[in-house]
This record gives structure tokens, C-alpha cells and sequence, in this order.
């Protein structure tokens, strides 16, 4: 099983992708635009995590 199981996908160039945890449940958002990219949290409107049960 892979720690990370990606859930949902935008774009080509410049890339959206949202990735959960498998072992935690937290939501994480990947940006790529050309070279440059990061990989960040989901947050919520009070700034916690998200989590997928």
C-alpha cells in the first residue's frame, strides 16, 4: 500500500493535484507550474488540517 494516494487532478502545465495521507487522512495540495512546485497542507477556513477518514 502507498502512503500517498492522489484524489484529484487539474491542468498540464500548471498542475493542481490533492493528495490524503493513507496512514493519517490529512489532505495535502501539490502545485507544479513549469519546474517550480510544492506540496502543502489542506487547511480549513480556522487553519487545520483536513482530514479524509
Amino acid at each position: 500500500m502507498e502512503r500517498f494516494k492522489k484524489v484529484y487532478s487539474q491542468g498540464t502545465i500548471d498542475v493542481i493535484e490533492i493528495w490524503v495521507d493513507t496512514e493519517t487522512g490529512v489532505n495535502y495540495v501539490f502545485h507544479r507550474n513549469g519546474t517550480a512546485a510544492g506540496f502543502t497542507p489542506l487547511l480549513d477556513q480556522e487553519g487545520k488540517p483536513i482530514v479524509t477518514p
